[in-house]
């Protein structure tokens, strides 16, 4: 089936940047973010024409990032434990029930089929501050991404706990692991998504169909070639930036194993079990999921499936749906850390499109 060019592709990052910059209307949907990251979700709510309110997160980096792309959005720095629902009401400028959405996304590790998915993962608690915040700040509707692994196994039990405090702050809810290949995204990335919506709102939450036929990793290793050749001739809409290009060299014993190492494969095809984090993607088929963790060699380490090395940021950033315009901040691995860390930017706009057009826009009680 037919797929996009990678012109193409660079063309509709472009339009979504173009709608995050543009004037927040007046009447636009409202949005606080909890566990903002480096501004995925961020980017995706306001491509989708919300205003945000107030983000809160509590890595210095992630703040950085988050300072530099969405300078105007309040955010609070710190433990989300010491934020009060008072506070978070002043700063954002709003009366309790008043709030469209609330989004957040809560560290992911101790549920990740990735780690040891420990059930007493002090990590794994930080659900509760959200649904504390939400309980108190009453949002029309709410968003909650996290690991598929939260429903897998013994985690199961740390879902259905989650499941119950959410709804016993008042609203319906329902959850689906969704894959955000589906959504415009070139990476085989599966997250899941909880949405809710008030109860006396009277609506079921649904989750957004698929929207298009899932983009090859080809087109993203492509585009970046042609926007590192070319630019995109508008300077709001610039190549990323010199630091994004930089890839450390993969001079150890695995890049001595890349030619090795088939596409769709990974370094543990060839040295054993223990390397399964050394990737090498295909072309012809979405990227695999890109992790927290990206050394840029040996151990942890996705590279290029067609030249010796590790991936650049731009590329893993276009990889997630990141436009050109977006500025990272920090070292190689702190700014691959922002990706793989974070949501990817189309698909929270599907999300919140979605929400729009089912719950909040037109609602009488606006």
């Amino acid at each position: 089936m037919a797929t996009v060019s990678p012109a193409e592709y660079l063309a509709g990052l472009e339009s979504a940047w173009r709608d995050h910059l543009a004037p927040r209307q007046t009447t636009a949907p409202t949005v606080v973010s909890l566990f903002a990251g480096g501004g995925g979700s961020t980017l995706g709510h306001r491509m989708a024409g919300y205003q945000e309110r107030l983000a809160v997160e509590w890595d210095a980096c992630a703040v950085a990032t988050l300072q530099r792309n969405v300078p105007e959005t309040p955010i609070v720095t710190g433990d989300i434990a010491t934020l009060s629902v008072d506070d978070a009401l002043t700063l954002s400028g709003l009366r309790p029930g008043e709030l469209d959405l609330l989004d957040g996304s809560p560290p992911c590790q101790g549920f990740s089929a990735a780690g040891k998915r420990r059930l007493d993962d002090p990590r794994n608690g930080l659900f509760r501050e959200y649904a504390r915040l939400l309980d108190g700040l009453q949002p029309r509707a709410f968003v909650l991404e996290n690991v598929p692994g939260l429903v897998r196994g013994k985690m199961r039990l740390v879902f259905a706990e989650c499941l119950r405090l959410l709804a016993g702050c008042g609203y319906r809810v329902s959850a689906r692991v969704v894959n955000a290949a589906y959504f415009g995204v070139p990476q085989d990335r599966h997250r899941l998504i909880v949405i809710g919506v008030r109860q006396d709102l009277g609506m079921a939450p649904t989750h957004p169909p698929a929207q298009v036929w899932p983009i090859p990793f080809r087109v993203a290793l492509d585009a970046a070639r042609l926007l590192h050749r070319q630019g995109t001739g508008d300077p709001g809409l610039s190549a990323y930036e010199a630091e994004d290009w930089v890839t450390p060299p993969l001079d150890d014993a695995y890049g001595h194993l890349w030619h090795r190492v088939r596409r769709g494969g990974t370094a543990a095809d060839v040295i054993g079990k223990g390397f399964a984090s050394c990737v090498k993607p295909r072309l012809d088929r979405p990227g695999p999921t890109l992790p927290k963790t990206q050394g840029g060699h040996g151990f942890a380490t996705v590279v290029h499936p067609v030249e010796p090395r590790a991936l650049s940021v731009a590329e893993a950033a276009l990889a997630s749906s990141f436009p050109p315009g977006f500025r990272f901040v920090g070292s190689y691995q702190e700014r691959w850390a922002r990706i793989g860390n974070g949501v990817p930017p189309l698909l929270m706009r599907a999300i919140a499109t979605h929400l729009r057009q089912t719950v909040l826009d037109g609602r009488g009680d606006r």
